[in-house]
């Protein structure tokens, strides 16, 4: 069986290709799950990759889970509920905590249908960009379950609360221009021109200096569940951090020099 996701290098950015196109890429598999495990892990190991773009191979982005397992009762929709709720922990659910744990920034171009545990999926990346073909559904509701990999958590911090209770409530399907509109997408590219628009932003974050990048990450990953006071509490212990740094002082001299300042990917990540 071929790899389940495919790694590129384009300089300092690192493309993720999800290689199921049989099946949408749906995200089912021991494999599928180890795969974003070793991956995120060998990217937070690489201080020379400062950006990462998640893409699908074929037409869609990715199909959710495997609705013939679902069907047939088979792999992890197997057994009874207790074992059910064991295999999404010791499955699908290793996926949003591989991101959790993920320092890079990462970018979803969503070359085509998000569809159920896809749409959560590219939540789960930093920055979503779509083609305009592109589709999103939070759709679990019209199979008579839940969003079983972090849905409910991901979705809201997207688009606000009452749009993700509108789009987990009825499953309905969103095209690439109403996602722009509820910012479930920043921008849009046509088919042809998406993975380039993906690379130019990536390029442009990785322009950066990497550890400052991933400090950057940390505090808005925080942020999101903690207070003014433990924000301000750990950002003033990274910038003392970073005002230690030689990309800093590099930042600082191009700046009065008027030049492009020279970052390292020497040195080990924190």
């Amino acid at each position: 069986m071929n790899d389940p996701i495919l790694v590129a290098r384009e300089g300092a950015v690192a493309i993720l290709t999800l290689n199921r196109p049989d099946t949408r890429n749906a995200l089912a598999g021991e494999v599928m799950f180890a795969a974003f495990e070793t991956l995120f892990a060998a990217l937070n190991r690489d201080a020379s990759i400062r950006a990462a773009i998640l893409t699908g191979a074929g037409p869609a982005f990715c199909s959710g889970g495997n609705v013939v397992d679902m069907r047939d009762r088979a792999g992890m929709f197997a057994g009874s509920p207790a074992e059910i709720a064991a295999h999404y922990r010791n499955g699908i659910q290793r996926i949003p905590r591989a991101f959790e744990q993920l320092e890079v920034p990462i970018i979803a171009a969503v070359n085509g249908a998000a569809i159920g545990a896809g749409c959560d999926l590219a939540c789960m990346c930093d920055i979503r960009i779509a083609s305009t073909e592109a589709r999103f559904a939070e759709s679990f509701v019209k199979l008579g379950i839940v969003p079983g990999d972090g849905g409910c958590w991901y979705l809201p911090r997207v688009v606000g609360w009452s749009r993700a209770a509108q789009l987990a409530f009825t499953g309905d399907t969103l095209g690439a221009r109403e996602a722009l509109e509820i910012g479930l997408v920043s921008s849009l590219a046509q088919p042809e021109a998406l993975m380039d628009a993906a690379l130019a932003l990536a390029q442009r974050i990785a322009a950066n200096p990497p550890q400052a990048l991933r400090w950057t990450k940390r505090l808005l990953r925080a942020a999101r569940q903690g207070t003014v006071s433990e924000a301000l509490d750990a950002a003033g212990v990274l910038q003392g951090q970073a005002h230690h740094t030689a990309d800093h002082a590099e930042a600082v001299h191009a700046f009065f020099e008027k030049r492009t300042p020279v970052f390292s990917d020497a040195g080990a990540l924190e």
